[in-house]
Protein backbone atom coordinates (compact mmCIF):
# COMPACT_ATOMS: atom_id res chain seq x y z
CA UNK A 1 0.00 0.00 0.00
CA UNK A 2 3.04 2.61 1.16
CA UNK A 3 4.43 2.17 -2.43
CA UNK A 4 1.32 2.51 -4.39
CA UNK A 5 0.16 5.67 -2.36
CA UNK A 6 4.00 6.90 -3.21
CA UNK A 7 3.44 6.12 -6.69
CA UNK A 8 0.81 8.04 -7.21
CA UNK A 9 1.63 10.46 -5.16
CA UNK A 10 3.88 11.68 -7.57
CA UNK A 11 1.73 10.74 -10.70
CA UNK A 12 -1.08 13.27 -9.14
CA UNK A 13 1.92 16.27 -9.10
CA UNK A 14 3.28 15.88 -12.56
CA UNK A 15 -0.65 15.71 -13.76
CA UNK A 16 -0.95 18.67 -11.41
CA UNK A 17 1.62 20.07 -13.26
CA UNK A 18 0.13 19.40 -16.85
CA UNK A 19 -3.32 20.72 -16.21
CA UNK A 20 -1.79 23.70 -14.58
CA UNK A 21 0.00 24.32 -17.45
CA UNK A 22 -2.39 23.60 -19.94
CA UNK A 23 -5.59 25.56 -18.01
CA UNK A 24 -3.13 28.80 -17.86
CA UNK A 25 -2.26 28.70 -21.43
CA UNK A 26 -5.31 28.06 -23.10
CA UNK A 27 -6.78 30.82 -20.81
CA UNK A 28 -4.58 33.35 -21.82
CA UNK A 29 -4.21 32.77 -25.85
CA UNK A 30 -8.12 32.50 -26.37
CA UNK A 31 -9.98 34.80 -27.61
CA UNK A 32 -11.24 37.75 -26.12
CA UNK A 33 -9.64 39.09 -22.98
CA UNK A 34 -8.62 42.57 -21.04
CA UNK A 35 -7.92 44.55 -24.18
CA UNK A 36 -11.23 43.75 -25.50
CA UNK A 37 -12.95 44.24 -22.79
CA UNK A 38 -11.34 47.55 -22.56
CA UNK A 39 -12.61 48.17 -26.36
CA UNK A 40 -15.94 47.60 -25.28
CA UNK A 41 -15.91 50.32 -22.26
CA UNK A 42 -14.62 52.78 -24.87
CA UNK A 43 -17.42 51.96 -27.32
CA UNK A 44 -20.16 52.25 -24.39
CA UNK A 45 -18.87 55.59 -23.13
CA UNK A 46 -18.76 57.16 -26.63
CA UNK A 47 -14.67 57.81 -27.05
CA UNK A 48 -13.52 56.60 -30.39
CA UNK A 49 -9.76 55.87 -29.44
CA UNK A 50 -7.96 53.93 -27.23
CA UNK A 51 -4.74 55.16 -26.33
CA UNK A 52 -1.14 53.68 -26.20
CA UNK A 53 -0.98 54.40 -22.55
CA UNK A 54 -4.85 52.64 -21.87
CA UNK A 55 -3.65 49.65 -23.33
CA UNK A 56 -0.15 49.39 -21.89
CA UNK A 57 -1.94 49.74 -18.27
CA UNK A 58 -4.34 47.20 -18.96
CA UNK A 59 -1.08 45.08 -20.22
CA UNK A 60 0.53 45.85 -16.91
CA UNK A 61 -2.59 45.59 -14.64
CA UNK A 62 -2.72 41.88 -15.74
CA UNK A 63 0.98 41.20 -16.83
CA UNK A 64 -0.07 40.75 -20.45
CA UNK A 65 3.43 42.41 -21.18
CA UNK A 66 5.06 39.82 -19.80
CA UNK A 67 6.55 36.71 -21.68
CA UNK A 68 4.16 33.65 -20.41
CA UNK A 69 6.32 31.34 -19.23
CA UNK A 70 7.18 33.88 -16.79
CA UNK A 71 4.14 34.86 -16.55
CA UNK A 72 3.23 31.43 -15.25
CA UNK A 73 6.29 30.35 -13.22
CA UNK A 74 5.63 33.77 -11.37
CA UNK A 75 1.66 32.61 -10.66
CA UNK A 76 2.77 28.69 -9.82
CA UNK A 77 5.74 29.69 -7.65
CA UNK A 78 5.92 33.41 -7.34
CA UNK A 79 9.48 33.12 -8.78
CA UNK A 80 10.75 35.46 -10.19
CA UNK A 81 9.86 38.38 -8.30
CA UNK A 82 12.81 40.94 -9.20
CA UNK A 83 16.63 40.33 -9.75
CA UNK A 84 18.32 37.30 -9.63
CA UNK A 85 20.67 36.90 -6.63
CA UNK A 86 20.69 41.11 -6.25
CA UNK A 87 21.96 42.77 -9.12
CA UNK A 88 22.67 39.91 -11.02
CA UNK A 89 19.73 39.28 -14.34
CA UNK A 90 18.37 42.87 -13.47
CA UNK A 91 18.44 43.26 -17.26
CA UNK A 92 17.35 40.21 -18.65
CA UNK A 93 14.38 40.34 -20.60
CA UNK A 94 10.99 39.00 -19.58
CA UNK A 95 8.87 40.16 -22.00
CA UNK A 96 7.62 43.20 -24.75
CA UNK A 97 11.14 42.94 -26.35
CA UNK A 98 9.61 45.40 -29.03
CA UNK A 99 7.30 47.92 -29.60
CA UNK A 100 4.07 45.86 -31.28
CA UNK A 101 0.51 46.78 -32.55
CA UNK A 102 -2.88 46.27 -31.61
CA UNK A 103 -5.60 45.22 -34.59
CA UNK A 104 -8.93 46.49 -32.81
CA UNK A 105 -12.26 45.62 -34.19
CA UNK A 106 -14.75 47.73 -33.34
CA UNK A 107 -18.58 46.28 -32.77
CA UNK A 108 -19.61 49.14 -35.88
CA UNK A 109 -17.04 47.03 -38.10
CA UNK A 110 -14.43 49.65 -38.16
CA UNK A 111 -10.95 48.01 -37.58
CA UNK A 112 -7.59 50.72 -35.79
CA UNK A 113 -4.03 49.35 -35.24
CA UNK A 114 -2.92 50.85 -32.33
CA UNK A 115 0.43 50.96 -30.57
CA UNK A 116 0.70 48.64 -27.63
CA UNK A 117 2.38 50.61 -25.43
CA UNK A 118 5.53 49.08 -24.80
CA UNK A 119 8.47 50.88 -25.64
CA UNK A 120 11.20 49.27 -23.97
CA UNK A 121 11.84 45.92 -22.95
CA UNK A 122 10.25 44.48 -19.61
CA UNK A 123 13.34 42.95 -17.28
CA UNK A 124 13.28 41.36 -14.29
CA UNK A 125 14.04 44.81 -12.93
CA UNK A 126 11.08 46.12 -13.80
CA UNK A 127 9.48 43.07 -11.65
CA UNK A 128 10.75 44.39 -8.07
CA UNK A 129 8.19 47.16 -7.65
CA UNK A 130 5.14 44.91 -9.30
CA UNK A 131 2.85 42.75 -6.57
CA UNK A 132 3.05 38.78 -7.02
CA UNK A 133 1.49 36.09 -5.41
CA UNK A 134 4.15 33.97 -3.45
CA UNK A 135 2.71 31.27 -5.75
CA UNK A 136 0.24 28.83 -6.05
CA UNK A 137 2.29 25.87 -4.61
CA UNK A 138 2.81 27.93 -1.33
CA UNK A 139 -1.11 28.19 -0.65
CA UNK A 140 -1.03 31.74 -2.28
CA UNK A 141 -3.38 32.40 -6.15
CA UNK A 142 -3.40 36.14 -6.20
CA UNK A 143 -5.64 39.06 -5.96
CA UNK A 144 -8.38 38.99 -8.33
CA UNK A 145 -8.24 41.44 -10.93
CA UNK A 146 -11.44 42.21 -11.76
CA UNK A 147 -15.13 41.11 -9.87
CA UNK A 148 -13.24 42.01 -6.25
CA UNK A 149 -10.21 43.90 -7.14
CA UNK A 150 -7.30 43.33 -5.36
CA UNK A 151 -8.98 40.88 -3.24
CA UNK A 152 -6.95 37.89 -2.48
CA UNK A 153 -8.67 34.65 -4.89
CA UNK A 154 -8.77 32.64 -1.68
CA UNK A 155 -11.04 35.26 0.11
CA UNK A 156 -13.23 35.45 -2.85
CA UNK A 157 -13.32 31.74 -3.20
CA UNK A 158 -14.03 31.14 0.54
CA UNK A 159 -17.08 33.83 0.49
CA UNK A 160 -18.95 31.25 -2.19
CA UNK A 161 -17.57 27.91 -1.22
CA UNK A 162 -20.28 27.40 1.56
CA UNK A 163 -22.87 28.33 -0.88
CA UNK A 164 -21.59 25.41 -2.98
CA UNK A 165 -21.04 23.20 -0.68
CA UNK A 166 -24.27 22.62 1.06
CA UNK A 167 -26.04 22.88 -2.64
CA UNK A 168 -24.06 20.19 -4.33
CA UNK A 169 -23.80 18.30 -1.13
CA UNK A 170 -27.25 18.14 -0.54
CA UNK A 171 -27.86 17.13 -3.72
CA UNK A 172 -25.58 14.34 -4.00
CA UNK A 173 -26.30 12.61 -0.88
CA UNK A 174 -30.65 12.72 -1.74
CA UNK A 175 -29.47 11.37 -5.37
CA UNK A 176 -27.48 8.57 -3.56
CA UNK A 177 -29.90 7.38 -1.26
CA UNK A 178 -32.62 7.33 -3.87
CA UNK A 179 -30.93 6.45 -7.12
CA UNK A 180 -28.99 2.84 -5.57
CA UNK A 181 -32.42 1.77 -4.43
CA UNK A 182 -34.31 2.00 -7.00
CA UNK A 183 -31.35 1.03 -9.54
CA UNK A 184 -31.19 -2.53 -7.38
CA UNK A 185 -35.20 -2.65 -7.23
CA UNK A 186 -35.36 -2.15 -10.94
CA UNK A 187 -32.74 -4.47 -11.31
CA UNK A 188 -34.82 -7.17 -9.37
CA UNK A 189 -37.97 -6.36 -10.73
CA UNK A 190 -36.96 -5.96 -14.52
CA UNK A 191 -39.59 -5.47 -16.98
CA UNK A 192 -42.31 -4.40 -14.78
CA UNK A 193 -44.44 -1.53 -14.67
CA UNK A 194 -41.99 0.32 -12.30
CA UNK A 195 -38.99 -0.52 -14.37
CA UNK A 196 -40.24 0.99 -17.25
CA UNK A 197 -41.79 3.92 -15.21
CA UNK A 198 -37.67 4.71 -14.13
CA UNK A 199 -36.35 4.10 -17.12
CA UNK A 200 -38.34 6.69 -19.08
CA UNK A 201 -37.44 9.09 -16.33
CA UNK A 202 -33.92 8.52 -16.00
CA UNK A 203 -33.77 8.50 -20.17
CA UNK A 204 -35.54 11.80 -20.20
CA UNK A 205 -33.24 13.02 -17.04
CA UNK A 206 -30.10 12.14 -18.83
CA UNK A 207 -30.97 13.69 -22.77
CA UNK A 208 -32.18 17.10 -21.19
CA UNK A 209 -29.50 19.47 -20.54
CA UNK A 210 -29.80 21.16 -16.59
CA UNK A 211 -30.45 24.54 -18.57
CA UNK A 212 -34.09 23.42 -19.35
CA UNK A 213 -35.19 21.79 -16.08
CA UNK A 214 -33.97 25.04 -14.39
CA UNK A 215 -36.21 27.48 -17.00
CA UNK A 216 -38.64 24.73 -16.47
CA UNK A 217 -39.02 24.37 -12.45
CA UNK A 218 -39.16 28.33 -12.46
CA UNK A 219 -41.62 28.59 -14.59
CA UNK A 220 -43.51 26.31 -12.72
CA UNK A 221 -43.02 25.88 -9.26
CA UNK A 222 -42.20 29.93 -9.47
CA UNK A 223 -44.20 32.37 -11.78
CA UNK A 224 -47.51 29.17 -12.79
CA UNK A 225 -48.11 28.79 -9.17
CA UNK A 226 -47.70 32.62 -7.97
CA UNK A 227 -50.38 33.63 -10.85
CA UNK A 228 -53.00 30.62 -9.84
CA UNK A 229 -52.45 31.64 -6.16
CA UNK A 230 -50.76 28.74 -5.08
CA UNK A 231 -47.98 27.89 -2.45
CA UNK A 232 -44.92 29.34 -5.01
CA UNK A 233 -41.30 28.67 -4.48
CA UNK A 234 -38.61 31.78 -5.22
CA UNK A 235 -37.33 31.86 -8.44
CA UNK A 236 -33.69 32.54 -7.53
CA UNK A 237 -31.08 33.73 -5.01
CA UNK A 238 -29.65 32.35 -2.41
CA UNK A 239 -31.10 34.84 0.30
CA UNK A 240 -33.71 37.05 -0.14
CA UNK A 241 -33.74 40.92 0.13
CA UNK A 242 -37.07 42.04 0.94
CA UNK A 243 -39.93 40.23 2.94
CA UNK A 244 -42.58 38.56 0.69
CA UNK A 245 -46.21 36.40 1.38
CA UNK A 246 -46.80 32.57 -0.01
CA UNK A 247 -50.42 31.77 0.29
CA UNK A 248 -50.93 29.30 3.11
CA UNK A 249 -47.40 29.75 4.46
CA UNK A 250 -47.98 33.32 5.18
CA UNK A 251 -44.83 36.19 5.56
CA UNK A 252 -41.47 34.40 4.85
CA UNK A 253 -38.53 37.06 6.66
CA UNK A 254 -35.79 38.16 4.49
CA UNK A 255 -32.75 36.00 5.39
CA UNK A 256 -34.30 33.49 7.66
CA UNK A 257 -33.49 30.00 7.78
CA UNK A 258 -36.91 29.32 5.97
CA UNK A 259 -36.19 31.84 3.27
CA UNK A 260 -32.79 29.95 2.63
CA UNK A 261 -34.69 26.90 2.67
CA UNK A 262 -37.06 27.60 0.26
CA UNK A 263 -34.90 29.33 -2.47
CA UNK A 264 -32.96 25.83 -1.96
CA UNK A 265 -35.26 23.83 -3.03
CA UNK A 266 -35.25 24.46 -7.05
CA UNK A 267 -31.68 24.05 -7.36
CA UNK A 268 -31.38 21.23 -5.01
CA UNK A 269 -34.20 19.49 -6.73
CA UNK A 270 -32.85 20.06 -10.38
CA UNK A 271 -29.48 18.77 -9.41
CA UNK A 272 -30.91 15.82 -7.37
CA UNK A 273 -33.21 15.01 -10.46
CA UNK A 274 -30.20 14.70 -12.64
CA UNK A 275 -27.78 12.88 -10.91
CA UNK A 276 -30.68 10.31 -9.86
CA UNK A 277 -31.20 9.39 -13.99
CA UNK A 278 -27.78 8.47 -14.46
CA UNK A 279 -26.82 6.68 -11.17
CA UNK A 280 -29.90 4.80 -11.37
CA UNK A 281 -29.41 3.60 -14.55
CA UNK A 282 -25.84 2.64 -13.68
CA UNK A 283 -26.87 0.61 -10.47
CA UNK A 284 -29.89 -1.05 -12.13
CA UNK A 285 -27.39 -2.48 -14.99
CA UNK A 286 -24.52 -3.49 -12.87
CA UNK A 287 -27.36 -5.14 -10.74
CA UNK A 288 -28.45 -7.22 -13.55
CA UNK A 289 -24.97 -8.37 -14.44
CA UNK A 290 -24.53 -9.55 -11.05
CA UNK A 291 -27.92 -11.59 -10.66
CA UNK A 292 -27.07 -13.14 -13.53
CA UNK A 293 -23.96 -14.90 -12.03
CA UNK A 294 -23.37 -18.17 -10.94
CA UNK A 295 -23.16 -17.92 -7.47
CA UNK A 296 -26.10 -15.63 -6.79
CA UNK A 297 -27.89 -18.72 -8.36
CA UNK A 298 -26.12 -20.76 -6.14
CA UNK A 299 -27.37 -19.23 -3.43
CA UNK A 300 -30.98 -19.18 -4.45
CA UNK A 301 -30.74 -22.87 -4.77
CA UNK A 302 -29.42 -23.57 -1.46
CA UNK A 303 -32.74 -21.89 -0.04
CA UNK A 304 -30.89 -18.51 1.19
CA UNK A 305 -33.57 -15.79 1.52
CA UNK A 306 -34.16 -13.71 -1.59
CA UNK A 307 -33.39 -10.59 0.48
CA UNK A 308 -29.97 -12.14 1.95
CA UNK A 309 -28.90 -12.97 -1.44
CA UNK A 310 -29.73 -9.49 -3.02
CA UNK A 311 -28.40 -7.30 -0.19
CA UNK A 312 -25.65 -9.61 0.74
CA UNK A 313 -24.29 -11.58 -2.35
CA UNK A 314 -25.29 -9.18 -5.11
CA UNK A 315 -24.94 -5.62 -3.94
CA UNK A 316 -21.86 -5.79 -2.96
CA UNK A 317 -20.13 -6.99 -5.81
CA UNK A 318 -23.17 -4.38 -7.92
CA UNK A 319 -21.49 -1.65 -6.15
CA UNK A 320 -17.63 -1.97 -7.31
CA UNK A 321 -18.74 -0.54 -10.80
CA UNK A 322 -20.76 2.27 -9.08
CA UNK A 323 -17.55 3.12 -7.09
CA UNK A 324 -15.56 4.63 -10.04
CA UNK A 325 -18.68 7.30 -10.69
CA UNK A 326 -17.68 8.30 -7.31
CA UNK A 327 -14.79 9.80 -8.34
CA UNK A 328 -16.13 13.05 -9.27
CA UNK A 329 -17.63 13.74 -6.30
CA UNK A 330 -15.21 15.64 -4.39
CA UNK A 331 -14.87 17.90 -7.03
CA UNK A 332 -18.23 18.03 -7.75
CA UNK A 333 -18.39 19.24 -4.31
CA UNK A 334 -16.20 22.48 -4.75
CA UNK A 335 -16.75 23.16 -8.27
CA UNK A 336 -20.56 23.17 -7.95
CA UNK A 337 -22.72 23.16 -11.20
CA UNK A 338 -22.00 25.72 -13.21
CA UNK A 339 -25.05 26.29 -15.41
CA UNK A 340 -27.89 25.51 -12.89
CA UNK A 341 -26.45 27.95 -10.45
CA UNK A 342 -26.33 30.61 -13.15
CA UNK A 343 -29.91 30.00 -13.98
CA UNK A 344 -31.00 30.26 -10.28
CA UNK A 345 -28.20 32.98 -9.73
CA UNK A 346 -26.98 30.81 -6.68
CA UNK A 347 -23.49 32.86 -5.61
CA UNK A 348 -21.34 29.64 -5.39
CA UNK A 349 -18.29 28.91 -7.27
CA UNK A 350 -19.54 27.42 -10.57
CA UNK A 351 -21.46 30.89 -10.97
CA UNK A 352 -18.14 32.49 -9.77
CA UNK A 353 -16.54 30.63 -12.16
CA UNK A 354 -18.36 31.56 -15.29
CA UNK A 355 -17.89 35.31 -13.98
CA UNK A 356 -14.40 34.92 -13.68
CA UNK A 357 -14.43 33.50 -17.55
CA UNK A 358 -16.77 36.49 -18.69
CA UNK A 359 -14.64 38.89 -17.24
CA UNK A 360 -11.28 37.59 -17.43
CA UNK A 361 -10.41 37.52 -14.10
CA UNK A 362 -7.76 35.05 -15.23
CA UNK A 363 -6.58 34.21 -11.60
CA UNK A 364 -9.89 33.45 -10.21
CA UNK A 365 -10.73 30.69 -13.29
CA UNK A 366 -6.89 29.69 -12.93
CA UNK A 367 -7.41 29.25 -9.37
CA UNK A 368 -10.93 26.85 -9.57
CA UNK A 369 -9.74 24.99 -12.35
CA UNK A 370 -6.32 23.84 -10.97
CA UNK A 371 -8.26 23.42 -7.39
CA UNK A 372 -10.63 20.91 -9.08
CA UNK A 373 -8.17 19.00 -10.97
CA UNK A 374 -6.51 18.43 -7.47
CA UNK A 375 -9.44 17.30 -5.76
CA UNK A 376 -10.62 15.29 -8.86
CA UNK A 377 -7.67 13.60 -8.65
CA UNK A 378 -8.03 12.60 -4.91
CA UNK A 379 -11.06 11.61 -5.59
CA UNK A 380 -9.96 8.93 -7.88
CA UNK A 381 -7.42 8.08 -5.05
CA UNK A 382 -9.96 7.42 -2.78
CA UNK A 383 -11.71 5.67 -5.32
CA UNK A 384 -9.00 3.49 -6.01
CA UNK A 385 -8.90 2.84 -1.88
CA UNK A 386 -12.29 1.84 -2.18
CA UNK A 387 -12.15 -0.91 -3.99
CA UNK A 388 -10.29 -2.90 -1.43
CA UNK A 389 -13.20 -2.17 0.64
CA UNK A 390 -15.57 -2.91 -1.72
CA UNK A 391 -13.97 -6.05 -3.12
CA UNK A 392 -11.71 -7.59 -1.00
CA UNK A 393 -10.49 -9.63 -3.80
CA UNK A 394 -8.56 -6.43 -4.93
CA UNK A 395 -5.03 -5.20 -3.71
CA UNK A 396 -3.25 -2.59 -4.35
CA UNK A 397 0.33 -2.78 -5.31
Amino acid sequence: MAAFLVRRLLQMFLVTIVAAICSYGLLYISPGGPVDQLLGEHQNSGRNRISPADILRIKQRFELDINLPIRFSRWLTGWPSGPLFGSVGTDWPVGCAIPGQVRLRYPDGRVETVEEGCQQAVTLGDLVGRKSSRGVFFGDFGVSQVILRDRPVIDLIGTRLPYTLYLMGGSITLALLIAVPIGVYSAVKQYSRFDYTMTTIAFIGSSLPSFVFGIFAILIFSILAKQAGLPFLPSGDAVGTRDYIIPVLGSIQAGSLFDRFLRFLMPCGVLTFISLAGWSRFVRGSMLEVLSQDYVRTARAKGVKERTVILKHALRNSLIPFVTLLAGVLASLFGGALVTESVFNWPGLGRLYIDALSRSDYNVANALLLINVVLLLIGILITDILYTVVDPRIRLG
